[in-house]
């Protein structure tokens, strides 16, 4: 028996190494066929790897550029090289800048002219701010998502009970969302300052 048992043990020993042989073989050929795709793979991703760490470190290298232009603007005004240096680095920050200028300075026409920034935000500030009438404000007030819409409701409605146009001033009040910070203001003067 120990016979029989010794080469049943030698058979499944030769067994497991042609198996191991035939996986070998398999993956030589699998290595073979496929190793210019997969070499191009590890090329392709060291490549897209290297070319993110590259943009990342333009986009910081500009935002720094674009903050010292900025601080420097802070420090002087009037300094030229440092606004055109901004306005080709950061358009946003630039509008940002020239927003607050003309906030400051009262300048309607910088205003406007920021309403078709492409800063959605800055965009809508300048429309509010330049808002001087009641047909200006109403338009604002019309433009979805407008940040300043309840107060522009409330200035409008200011505005009507001015003119005596109790009426119009009461359904712009209406207007206003419970949810408003406003609300309470514009309840305020539905309460006393509209009848």
């Amino acid at each position: 028996m120990s016979i029989k048992d010794d080469i049943e043990m030698v058979k499944e020993e030769l067994t497991s190494e042609e198996k191991f042989f035939e996986k070998s073989v398999i993956t030589e050929r699998f290595i073979k066929k496929y190793k210019n795709i997969m070499i191009g793979g590890v090329v392709a991703l060291v490549v897209l790897i290297a070319g993110n760490i590259a943009y990342n470190i333009n986009q910081e290298s500009t935002l720094k550029a674009a903050n010292e232009s900025f601080n420097d603007l802070m420090i002087d005004a009037k300094n030229e090289k440092a606004l055109s240096r901004l306005q080709t680095l950061s358009p946003s920050l630039y509008d940002v800048y020239i927003y607050s200028v003309a906030i400051a300075n009262k300048d309607m026409q910088a205003l406007e002219q920021l309403k078709s920034s492409k800063s959605a935000i800055i965009s809508d500030l300048a429309s509010y701010e330049s808002s001087t009438d009641a047909a200006s404000l109403e338009a604002y007030t019309l433009v979805q998502g407008a940040i300043y819409k309840d107060l522009a409701q409330v200035q409008s409605a200011i505005s009507l009970m001015n003119e005596g146009k109790t009426e119009k001033a009461h359904e712009k009040l209406l207007l206003i969302s419970d949810n408003s910070s406003l609300s309470q203001v514009a309840k305020a003067l539905l309460h006393y300052g509209v009848k």
